[in-house]
């Protein structure tokens, strides 16, 4: 039995350390160097570092290509030609330095955080005021879950909000309700839309700009949970990389992000 048990944790451990790295190619090569600073990440912050990059090209900065999506739809681009990356969390920054290994764990600077919300469905018909209204028979659920294999900022994130008190019957509850454990926010966002779910664990962005399908409710603050946007240069990066990421956290800057949720 206790042969069975470790052939079964290695498989586990080689099945979770495959799915990492399946992206990574090595015969790219990598070349950011262009004359475009390019970005890329996960949708979300996306919305808002675009508008960060216009002002910054209207004040006569270099072009700025900001790229965002699942990862498997830019990651061999990435591995070509990324000056820069975002990760919507720590954990997803680590995950992603796995596949582009030009870039440095050390070199990863968290520049803005942002605390997970409730989506409610347009007008709030269950009137949803904070997280013990999520704990009723009658709610219905969607929390965002890489399920091991996909890499996402909202991995945890339910658990350790339905767990912040200790209490382990709130985490019971809360699960009986989850109806989509979806891979990604856009996954999740579809899945609120279609399920026609009462709640959606998610991040400010997301509600903010999709304010026409969802009103925004505040998580208790004894229980909101905290993730941030960090991003990590390249060490062959365009030379303005650097000042574009510098001017990324400017009081100009910081205005435009704090209307999608981002804080300093």
């Amino acid at each position: 039995m206790k042969k069975i048990i470790s052939v079964a944790c290695i498989l586990l451990s080689c099945t979770s350390a495959v799915a990492q790295t399946a992206l990574f190619d090595p015969s790219i090569v990598h070349k950011p160097k262009d004359g475009i600073i390019k970005l890329y990440g996960a949708g979300g912050p996306h919305t808002a570092l675009r508008k960060v990059a216009d002002l910054w090209e209207k004040q006569g900065g270099t072009k700025v290509e900001i790229v965002a999506g699942p990862e498997s739809r830019w990651s061999a681009a990435a591995q070509a030609d990324a000056d820069a990356l975002w990760g919507t969390s720590e954990l997803s920054m680590t995950a992603f330095l796995e596949t582009y290994k030009t870039f440095d764990h050390e070199k990863v600077t968290p520049i803005y955080i942002r605390p997970t919300v409730i989506a409610v469905q347009k007008g709030n018909p269950k009137k949803i005021r904070g997280f013990d209204d999520l704990l009723a028979k009658d709610i219905s659920i969607v929390v965002t879950d890489g399920k091991s294999i996909y890499n996402t900022s909202g991995n945890g994130t339910w658990e350790d909000v339905a767990g912040r008190k200790g209490r382990l019957n709130d985490i019971a509850r809360f699960r009986k309700n989850i109806v989509s454990y979806s891979l990604g926010s856009g996954a999740s966002f579809k899945a609120f839309k279609e399920k026609k779910a009462d709640a959606w664990l998610t991040w400010p962005e997301w509600a903010i700009n999709n304010a026409k399908d969802m009103d925004m409710v505040y998580i208790d603050a004894d229980r909101v949970i905290w993730r941030d946007l960090n991003v990590v240069i390249s060490p062959k990066a365009d030379p303005q990389t650097q000042s574009f990421i510098d001017f990324l956290i400017t009081e100009k800057a910081q205005k435009i992000m704090k209307t999608e949720g981002w804080q300093r």
